[in-house]
């Protein structure tokens, strides 16, 4: 038997949970050694799909238990950030999911507890390690399109999974929608401008809201150079559909994604890449969708762990949670929100 060489303690066991342990499942070298279960109905689901993993409804004890490397924190947003800096604190790595906190304060508090730990955090951007997604950072990066001057990204979909309890719909756990989803957005369309430096404003409107959740959200993030991003996202829609444009000075690239549902096995997609005056490519994607995309995410993170670096910090992606607020804050508002930069 090949000795394991990540134990793993899963943090939160509702649907997400129980993906990221049927990703687990396909990792060499990885196992779920213990799980914290948040209800009756997670540990009955626990019991079944993890009979070997020791089970808690307390998440301090699975803490001091002991006999894991990296804690999985799959929780609602509004504890994300808790439950890392206490995992941090019993001396564990992280693998975090989106968004690290649901305030600038709470990021912070992530940042340093790792650093007064000295252990890392990974926080879950899976599509950054996406044949789809980062194939276009890919493009980008090689300079075959240019300097990016102009990106649309859009998001149509069926609403929001309520969660167990009904936290999505509860601003003051979910923090905003689009904190929830568009934050995987507004950090793609950053990566794929990072030579252009940090946008320096945003404008966002929005409509058909639900409570303080805006189904309908718009955004437009500008760059002191005058390149533009705009991001939309309708949540009153069906299935799950995702399209992605860049203009550059020197080419453009398209790419679209589309399921029944975001966590399809099925999707359909297809990237497009036009360089120069050359004729227009069709790119070769093997598979794409965060069903893939996050055994890809915890298999790279655990081996980052392994070789004592993180495969995507916290404070890389806390400029991403600086941004979604700042969105918010636009639209309540209804001015352009200027953005720090000091970073």
């Amino acid at each position: 038997m090949i000795e394991t060489q990540t134990r793993v303690a899963l943090a939160g066991f509702g649907a997400w949970g129980q993906m990221h342990a049927r990703a687990i499942g396909a990792i060499d070298g990885a196992r779920i050694a213990s799980v914290f279960c948040h209800s009756e109905r997670s540990e009955a689901a626990a019991a079944e799909l993890l009979p070997d993993a020791r089970r808690f409804n307390d998440y301090e004890a699975m803490l001091a238990a002991g006999g894991y490397d990296v804690v999985n924190v799959t929780v609602p947003n509004d504890v994300h950030a808790a439950f890392a800096v206490a995992a941090l604190g019993a001396g564990a790595d992280v693998f975090l999911e989106k968004p690290i906190g649901v305030t600038l304060e709470e990021c912070d508090r992530v940042i340093e507890a790792a650093r007064a730990a000295g252990r890392r955090v990974a926080v879950n951007h899976e599509l950054r390690v996406s044949h789809q997604w980062r194939g276009v950072r890919e493009i980008v990066a090689s300079g075959d399109i240019g300097a990016v001057r102009y990106q649309h990204f859009s998001l149509f979909r069926h609403k929001f999974r309520q969660g167990s309890g009904g936290w999505r719909y509860d601003p003051a756990r979910v923090g905003s929608w689009v904190l929830e989803e568009l934050v995987h957005f507004f950090d793609l369309v950053m990566w794929y401008a990072a030579e252009n430096g940090a946008p320096a404003r945003v404008t966002a409107y929005g409509n058909g809201a639900n409570g303080d959740l805006a189904n309908h959200f718009c955004t437009v993030l500008e760059w002191d150079d005058g390149s533009l991003a705009v991001l939309s996202q309708c949540l009153s829609g069906f299935e799950h559909h995702t399209a992605l444009v860049i203009g550059g000075t020197a080419g453009s690239v398209r790419t679209w994604w589309s399921g029944a549902q975001d966590r399809t096995m099925h999707p359909e997609f297809e990237l497009k890449v036009q360089r120069g005056a050359a004729e227009v490519e069709t790119v070769a994607v093997p598979l794409s969708g965060e069903v893939f995309e996050l055994e890809e995410s915890l298999r790279s993170a655990y081996a980052g762990f392994r070789e004592g670096r993180s495969i995507l910090t916290p404070e890389q992606t806390r400029i991403a949670i600086e941004v979604c607020l700042a969105a918010e804050r636009s639209h309540r508002q209804g001015t352009p929100v200027e953005l720090s930069r000091d970073r």
